[in-house]
């Protein structure tokens, strides 16, 4: 590892410390690293760092040579990061000084471990599917950014009526789910959004999607798992003339009229899990499943 990326999106006087220990290891190893040039100059203001750095600040400045991006935050960070990656197979590693943690699972005390580890080429590499969407006509928000790793969400807009999401999955008919909204997500995502509304978790190199309703009104309609490799169309009908579609957190508004196609992108994101780590000990302790006291004797 020669090269490497930082990424944080926002910045707290409480992660001073954990930038000064991710530093100091890459240091000690000869690693060069690059900072996001908005990141940068905050931990400039800060007094955070003790030289200069170089900088980056779009897509067009990294490459395929930066042999690994850290994030420095939350999941929330680790999914802005991905606008950042894209194509580029530049494996993520995220930092979690943030809150949950289901994407950057490093916690503070294990940095330095985490970084060895690395090193030795002691993890494993998960690749990460994304969805990709295109709409009739094109909305410009998306134009360059229309992939997303948890979840594309379509969703009413300033009325407290419900919307119809008309569904086809490879052109055929589903259904019209009358809700709120309807969430599309990857295995990723699984523990985002769509978990929140009842969607079922699945493991992140699971060949799946899920399509879930948000609050349905349809009593019978559930959270449904398809395969992967099947394009998604949508038409929604409203007594608005326009309605939201997001993608992870990125949002923009779009006329009633517009058609929306959905299919896993053509690219997939790395994210680094060392080897002290699993994603099934990572479900346990962020939804609890452990705390069941019955648990504690096994």
């Amino acid at each position: 590892m020669k090269k490497v990326a930082i990424y944080g999106q926002s910045y707290t006087i409480s992660a001073e410390k954990e930038i000064k220990i991710l530093l100091s290891i890459l240091q000690k190893h000869n690693i060069v690293a690059f900072f996001e040039k908005d990141f940068y100059n905050l931990l400039v203001e800060q007094k955070t760092l003790d030289k200069k750095y170089p900088t980056f600040s779009h897509f067009n400045d990294l490459s395929n040579s930066f042999d690994l991006l850290f994030t420095m935050g939350g999941d929330g960070t680790f999914l802005r990061a991905v606008t950042y990656i894209r194509n580029l197979d530049i494996p993520i590693m995220g930092i979690n000084t943030g809150r949950l943690g289901f994407l950057a699972t490093v916690q503070k005390n294990q940095i330095e471990e985490a970084i060895e580890l690395l090193l030795k080429k002691e993890y494993t590499i998960q690749e990460r599917t994304l969805l990709q969407i295109s709409t009739d006509p094109e909305t410009e928000e998306f134009s360059e950014l229309n992939f997303a790793l948890n979840e594309i969400t379509i969703a009413r807009r300033n009325t407290t009526s419900m919307i119809g999401v008309k569904t086809f999955l490879d052109h055929e008919y589903l259904t019209n789910y009358w809700a709120d909204g309807l969430i599309i997500a990857t295995p990723t995502g699984s523990t985002g959004y769509s978990l929140s509304c009842d969607g079922p978790v699945i493991l992140p190199n699971s060949k799946s999607l899920i399509v879930t309703p948000i609050a349905p009104h349809n009593l019978n309609a559930r959270p449904m798992v398809i395969p992967d490799d099947i394009s998604i169309q949508l038409e929604v009908s409203s007594r608005e003339k326009d309605f939201i579609i997001t993608l992870d957190s990125r949002i923009a508004t779009v006329n009633l009229d517009t058609k929306i196609l959905i299919k896993k992108a053509p690219f997939t994101i790395k994210s680094i899990m060392p080897k002290n780590q699993s994603y099934l000990r990572t479900l346990r302790s962020k939804l609890l499943w452990g705390e069941d006291t019955r648990n504690e004797a096994l």
